[in-house]
């Protein structure tokens, strides 16, 4: 491993830490971080920019869509996909690897995480239909390129988590899909988007689980945060 990410707002620790690291291995040190592995980091006294910018450029000029439309919305209303959707086929490769460029996206970009799990579920026989709703998805970012992560000093540390479910929104196994989001104080420090393991059988059911999936992360989030 050579890339590593070390944060923290003790000065003294910072430097001790340096120092036997650099004691047992080959290392150079070069201050403040800006980017890393497609990540980049605006640092300031009082905040902290982190966004992916340059990394979303890449995946519009993979596909050569830098000067694609631009598009207010993810996903088009009432349409649904399926892995028997029919149409012709596409090659899984270059959706695979395009898929897998907007999962990484995902690590600041918790807007798109929703579709891009959706989509990623067509991975192994794609078809026109899924490689449309994936060109929609690279639209909507190329409206919101410059979209990041703002992170400011805050004297609030209290813990608050929000879920919610779609109903049954998989055509072919008739399973909901659990949406998370938590925040201390104002910052928003983790995200999920996971099809939920059981057919839930209403709307209150999927929504019970999805609530019930988001107490059981925040009582853990709570230890980690005691132990801290």
């Amino acid at each position: 491993m050579d890339d590593l990410i070390f944060i923290g707002n003790n000065p003294k620790i910072f430097r001790d830490f340096k120092q036997v690291m650099i004691k047992e291995f080959e290392m150079t040190d070069i201050g403040l971080m800006t980017y890393y592995l497609g990540t980049e980091i605006e640092q300031g006294e009082d905040r902290i920019f982190v966004n992916q910018e340059k990394f979303a450029k890449e995946i519009l000029k993979k596909l050569k869509m830098e000067d694609c439309a631009k598009v207010n919305t993810l996903v088009e209303c009432e349409v649904k996909m399926s892995k028997n959707d029919e149409g012709e086929n596409i090659n899984s490769t270059t959706f695979k690897s395009l898929v897998g460029s907007l999962r990484y996206l995902t690590c600041t970009r918790l807007d798109v995480l929703f579709r891009a799990r959706l989509v990623s579920r067509f991975i192994n026989t794609p078809t026109i239909t899924h490689f449309k709703a994936l060109k929609q998805i690279l639209q909507y970012i190329k409206g919101t390129v410059d979209f990041d992560l703002f992170y400011a000093y805050s004297n609030s540390f209290e813990l608050m988590g929000y879920s919610d479910s779609d109903s049954a929104e998989n055509m072919d196994d008739r399973k909901s899909t659990i949406d998370f989001v938590f925040y201390i104080g104002d910052i928003t420090f983790t995200w999920s988007s996971n099809k939920q393991p059981i057919v839930t059988l209403s709307t209150y059911e999927a929504e019970y689980v999805a609530t019930a999936t988001c107490v059981c992360h925040y009582i853990w989030l709570r230890r980690l945060l005691i132990e801290l």
